[in-house]
């Protein structure tokens, strides 16, 4: 039966793997070297156990720098009825560290003993006296290290399969090593096909892609320990890919073949593992990474070793690397699998899924009260920097179509649970002066994470509990103000702080040049002019539609009205790359897309703070910010922004 992109379950496809793995010999370690004891040795793994050879310490060493005594010959020593002792047969000096007298059973402390010279008079300065003077007892073995205190001879210090640490390396050398019996590193060869591909640092033209997925596997191989190859980028030929693969798989444990995994004209992937070899699975049930392809080639001596391969998209390159490679190279290095920590957070928004397939969600996480909460981020598997922000993964399970907001969801956490407590949600409207706030506060112990949903979306945020501020700049069409009358309409009953951040300037971005002669909204009207918006609920398109309405212009006449975006970066994207012409924005954006820009409006961007966060010091790094010099001047030198009145409170009428 053809096994040609048919997805099966995961646990299905990974036993598949595993056991012709196992069948071919090769489900085992691959071999065991020694390494010195040295700073190298960190991170490599035991291949066999450590038993002590020596005790530590090996003699009774004396854990002060003092005299080793008799402890009976101190029995009746007091404050009021001290006892004198003679240096050589009663007492001798000793450092910390040195061996104790086969007679002596305790050790005083220096700085308890009162120096004597040969007529018994006393003399502190004296550190070679003939006699010693002692005001208190000792019991036997007082300040002695006694053999083996540490580690007894024939002991087990370390099991087989333990991950060396700094410590591990002191610890076997003070037991009489100075070399580790280690796991030998799979050497995984990595080869990144098509002919798109440019390396990094190259001035990519349209249709070029930068290759760095075989960057990213390589230092996941390397962080699992395993010894990655890179191989050169090979064009989509098949027969260079044949030979390519032909070359790593005499030179290498494991061959991860990126791209050309799926069904299209130029994925070569599952035919080459077909020709060298035996296909095992072509399409696995998981999103991201489905097309992943799973078998074994042959070598020139008839071995058989693992290939898998790798989709071409980021993410599920990434993932998979994660969910098949990390444990083929546990298993060869003898050491468990790595086991993330789970916790439990509450979603914060509904999300859908497909409902055939495990769906793997990145996640950023924070604190905000009592509760966990997980934001989840872009699902698209290009999206490399959903991974670079997530704090976990939560798994959809195959057979569900979504969850609602507010469902309780397992998290598989990339980073330590301490980073939520340092976290500052903000949820809200997106302004490009929140990247430099973030820059700046992790400076200060903190880290801030914002989620563009719009003004709107940020209120209601507020309101479900689930952010510790929101930016909004929602003007009001009766009074001109902004946010007052929305924070009344969508946060009753929740006292909140207005704070400015900053004045900012709205228009319309356009391509440098201005080829359409854009010059106002009345121009948006004109049927060869296409627009892109931003999404409902943002303070953006309120302000469009608040101004549109001014003019008289209905929105059903602006071709490209309800094609939306979702930050100020997207819009100026999407006009840089011709899916439009124009769209409102702030000069940041247009500037950082090389664009142009028509100022039209001047607007007011606040952050709303619920009053029960500030009571701690979770935000204090944020409000200190706001009189910073340094950080002031950074926003400042954005075009389009006015600091004056940062860090002013707004009052909000009663």
């Amino acid at each position: 039966m053809s096994v040609y992109l048919r997805d099966i379950p995961l646990a299905e496809a990974k036993e598949r793997f595993h056991q012709a793995i196992r069948d071919a010999g090769r489900w085992r370690l691959l071999g065991i070297e020694a390494i010195p004891l040295d700073e190298n040795a960190v991170g490599r793994i035991l291949a066999e156990p450590v038993w002590a050879r020596i005790s530590s310490p090996h003699y009774h060493a004396s854990a002060m720098d003092g005299f080793a005594v008799r402890s009976e010959d101190t029995a009746t020593a007091m404050p009021t009825s001290p006892v004198t002792l003679s240096m050589g047969d009663q007492a001798s000096y000793v450092d910390t560290g040195d061996a104790i007298p086969a007679w002596a059973d305790a050790v005083v402390p220096i700085e308890l003993v009162e120096p004597l010279d040969e007529n018994g008079q006393l003399n502190q300065e004296n550190r070679r006296p003939a006699k010693i003077r002692l005001r208190a007892s000792l019991a036997p073995w007082s300040h002695i290290r006694p053999m083996g205190e540490d580690i007894i001879t024939g002991q087990l210090v370390l099991p087989a399969g333990q991950m060396l640490r700094p410590v591990d390396l002191g610890a076997m050398a003070a037991c009489g090593f100075n070399q580790a019996q280690v796991s030998r590193q799979p050497r995984v060869g990595i080869i990144p096909t098509g002919s798109e591909l440019v390396p990094p640092g190259s001035d990519a033209k349209p249709g070029e892609i930068i290759e760095y997925n075989s960057i990213v596997l390589a230092a996941q191989v390397k962080n699992w320990g395993g010894i990655p190859r890179r191989y050169p980028i090979t064009p989509d030929n098949l027969a260079l890919i044949l030979e390519r693969v032909r070359q790593a798989a005499e030179e290498s444990d494991l061959i991860l073949l990126n791209a050309g995994s799926s069904a299209g004209s130029e994925d070569f992937s599952a035919t080459v593992v077909s020709k060298l070899g035996d296909l095992l699975v072509h399409g696995v049930a998981v999103r991201p990474g489905h097309p992943v392809i799973l078998g074994l080639v042959f070598r020139e001596n008839g071995d058989k070793i693992p290939i898998i391969g790798v989709p071409g998209f980021p993410v599920s390159a990434a993932l998979t690397g994660e969910i098949f490679v990390e444990p083929l190279l546990a298993e060869w290095l003898g050491r468990s699998a790595f086991a993330a920590q789970v916790i439990t957070a509450r979603l914060t928004r509904k999300v859908t899924s497909p409902p055939g397939d495990e769906d793997y969600m990145r996640v950023v996480v924070g604190k905000v009260g009592d509760d966990l909460l997980a934001a989840p981020l872009p699902r698209a598997a290009g999206t490399i920097t959903s991974l670079v922000r997530a704090d976990g993964i939560t798994i959809l399970p195959a057979g569900i179509q979504g969850l609602e907001a507010g469902s309780l969801i397992k998290v598989r956490l990339y980073t330590s649970l301490r980073e939520p407590e340092r976290t500052i949600f903000v949820i809200g409207s997106h302004d490009m002066t929140l990247d430099i706030l973030a820059q700046f506060i992790s400076a200060r112990g903190r880290r801030l994470v914002s989620s563009n949903v719009g003004s709107l979306g940020g209120l209601a945020a507020l309101r479900r509990n689930e952010a510790h501020l929101a930016g909004s700049h929602l003007l009001d069409p009766q009074s001109g103000e902004y946010n007052i009358s929305y924070l009344r309409q969508y946060l009753p009953g929740i006292p909140v702080r207005l704070v400015t951040w900053a004045n900012r300037e709205q228009g319309l971005m356009v391509k440098k040049g201005n080829p359409k002669g854009i010059q106002s909204l009345a121009d948006l009207a004109r049927p060869e002019v296409m627009y892109v918006n931003r999404q409902r609920g943002a303070g953006t398109r309120v302000l469009l539609d608040f101004h549109l309405q001014k003019l008289n212009i209905p929105t059903d006449r602006i071709h490209g009205y309800s094609q939306e975006e979702f930050t100020h970066l997207a819009v100026a994207a999407a006009i840089a790359s011709g899916r439009a012409d124009t769209g409102l924005g702030i000069p940041a954006a247009a500037s950082a897309l090389n664009l142009d820009f028509i100022p039209l409006y001047l607007e007011r961007y606040d952050l709303v703070i619920p009053t029960h966060f500030l009571e701690g010091d979770l935000l204090t790094p944020m409000f200190d910010l706001m009189d910073d010099p340094a950080f002031r001047k950074a926003v400042a030198s954005m075009p389009g922004y006015d600091i004056t009145h940062m860090g002013e409170v707004v009052p909000i009428p009663a």
